[in-house]
């Protein structure tokens, strides 16, 4: 089912409502081809525009060759910061379809997605098909929900299914493609979650403790058993203090954490310093590898995968977890 975009709760952030309205019209007369003036979309591939690199991958996983997808932002890029573009905004106005993840993880272009889908694009926030009782409350934000469901293989194979029937609606002459591509997608993703409890089964329970740059693994720790720490919070828009940063150390010192982890979308001076304000407690914790949270690798690379970016992480984490076990 289509999902309405949804305005962030921290709207404050977003672009002035005047200066949107000067993006939309400019990109408009820029000469973007309007949907209808392509064809049939039967007859041609479905045009997506993607925000992460994540929701991208899904599409074309699901979509094949009926689909060409673009995605907004690339490695290493945090959706928590980005701010749409003046051609961002012409390639979202020229979309058939624009997916986004939801729950707020895109909070600053959530105004922009509001503003495209009022000139009757169709959008959809995968994310925001699972249902309420398997989402996790926000601790910093009342009435939100952490958005990083992909950590956990098995909801994100719910947001498969709600992209899916997206495109079936949209392209029903291939509802049959899509829907078997779905079905190879769902036997993969289960595949993959037998890989990451097999792998997750050598980090003695007493030692599943993850600490990383910001709170983007809880679903990750729900699904397969790790206490995660994460020293920002579920949105790196919220800054860590000097409190925060020794507060973390006195848990990783205490429980004597073997190793944390910094992340590819995220700066590693906090959790180096996290690093330092440790080795002052007496104790060496390493910093354990590079986990990719909000973004997926390169393009052309294992980890530009969602499969392979879900299999680096388990495998880092596990390594690092065991060295001296």
């Amino acid at each position: 089912m289509l999902s309405p975009a949804r305005t962030p709760f921290w709207a404050w952030t977003v672009l002035p409502l005047i200066a949107l309205a000067i993006l939309l019209t400019s990109s408009m007369l820029a000469g973007c081809a309007a949907p209808e003036e392509r064809g049939p979309i039967a007859e041609r591939p479905v045009q997506i525009v993607a925000t992460t690199n994540i929701v991208a991958d899904l599409a074309r996983q699901l979509g094949g060759d009926r689909v060409e997808v673009i995605a907004l932002m690339g490695p290493g890029v945090d959706p928590h910061l980005y701010r749409a573009s003046e051609g961002d905004v012409g390639r979202m106005t020229g979309a058939d379809l624009i997916v986004y993840n939801g729950l707020d993880l895109e909070g600053k272009i959530g105004e922009v997605l509001e503003q495209v889908e009022g000139r009757g694009i169709e959008t959809v926030a995968v994310a925001e098909s699972i249902p309420e009782d398997s989402l996790a409350a926000s601790a910093e934000y009342a009435g939100a929900y952490d958005p990083h469901v992909w950590m956990n293989v098995g909801l994100w194979g719910t947001a498969a299914t709600e992209l899916s029937e997206a495109l079936q609606m949209l392209d029903p002459t291939h509802a049959e493609t899509y829907a078997a591509r779905l079905n190879e997608t769902l036997a993969g993703y289960d595949s993959l979650d037998v890989y990451v409890r097999q792998r997750v089964s050598e980090v003695p329970p007493e030692q599943r403790v993850l600490v990383t740059a910001h709170d983007a693994f809880g679903y990750f720790g729900r699904a397969y058993g790790f206490e995660v720490r994460g020293l920002q919070g579920i949105s790196t828009a919220t800054e860590a203090g000097t409190r925060d940063v020794q507060d973390l150390a006195a848990f990783v010192a205490d429980r004597q954490i073997p190793a944390v982890f910094v992340e590819s979308s995220v700066s590693p001076d906090a959790i180096e310093a996290v690093q330092e304000a440790v080795r002052a407690r007496d104790f060496e914790v390493e910093i354990g590898g590079n986990l990719f949270s909000d973004a997926l690798g390169a393009d052309g690379t294992p980890e530009g995968t969602y499969e392979g970016m879900i299999r680096h992480n388990v495998d880092t984490i596990v390594d690092a977890l065991t060295t001296d076990a």
